[in-house]
C-alpha cells in the first residue's frame, strides 16, 4: 500500500500531545487514522442530523453546556 501525506487541523492539546509522542506511537497514531479513514470512506454516509446529533452528544460528553457555547459564539 502506497502512502500520502495530507494536513488536518485537530486541537492544540491534541497536536501537543502527538508532537510529544514518541516515533513508534505517531506510527500507530497514523496507522490507526489511516484505518478509521478507510472505514468511513467505505460505510454510508450519515444524514446531516445524525452527525449533528453525533457532534451534539460528544460535546456534550466533553463537558460542553449551553452557556459556554453561548460565550464561544460571542466570541467569534
Amino acid at each position: 500500500m502506497t502512502s500520502e501525506t495530507i494536513t488536518i487541523e485537530v486541537d492544540s492539546e491534541a497536536a501537543k500531545a502527538y508532537k510529544a509522542a514518541p516515533a513508534e506511537s505517531q506510527k500507530k497514531i497514523q496507522a490507526l487514522l489511516s484505518l478509521w479513514l478507510q472505514d468511513l470512506a467505505a460505510t454510508e454516509p450519515s444524514t446531516l442530523k445524525q452527525i449533528m446529533t453525533d457532534v451534539s452528544r460528544n460535546a456534550k460528553g466533553r463537558g460542553l453546556t449551553s452557556e459556554t457555547l453561548a460565550a464561544l459564539l460571542k466570541e467569534a
